[in-house]
């Protein structure tokens, strides 16, 4: 069983400073614009964290460099893989993300498991986003997401594709 409809669809870093970082991968990429969504909440309604209700806040900047999304995180408060992240590495590359077919992620997330992965943090974003979050240390990336994106989110992220032209 697949995990994704094709290809990857983001590339994401952790930071302690979005300005930092994105102007690093402004320079170094020629991204044009990022498009910054501060202090999303996530909470134990809807996000889980090594099995437990999590309750976490980070900041997001996103840009496109062609068709793929480039995602910078920074934790502002409370536990989770980001901050984890950041204490025991540094700032650096996070995770890749992957589209799920389903907004079921069951399916996914059993393939996961069945090829040795651990769910690690998972939930729903505001705009009815699921993302679910597996260690993928033998991919040579930290963390593969698995994501579900509905048509509300895919307009946003096109309209933000649309700026970088």
């Amino acid at each position: 069983m697949s995990l994704s409809t094709g290809s990857p669809v983001q590339i994401a870093w952790v930071t302690p400073e979005l300005d930092v970082t994105e102007t690093a991968l402004t320079s170094l990429l020629g991204v044009k614009k990022w498009v910054r969504i501060p202090e999303v909440h996530f909470g134990p309604e809807t996000c889980r964290y090594r099995g437990e209700p999590a309750d976490f806040v980070a900041s997001i900047a996103l840009s496109y460099l062609a068709d793929m999304q480039l995602e910078l995180i920074q934790p502002v408060r409370g536990q989770s893989i980001y901050s984890d992240f950041l204490a025991d590495h540094g700032p650096g590359l996070h995770h890749i993300c992957v589209e799920a077919e389903n907004p079921d992620l069951a399916a996914a997330l059993a393939a996961a498991v069945g090829h040795g992965a651990t769910v690690v943090q998972q939930g729903v974003m505001p705009g009815g986003m699921r993302f679910a979050y597996v260690s993928a240390p033998r991919a040579g990336v930290p963390f593969l997401e698995i994501a579900y994106i509905p048509p509300e989110v895919r307009a946003f992220f096109d309209d933000i594709k649309r700026e970088q032209q």
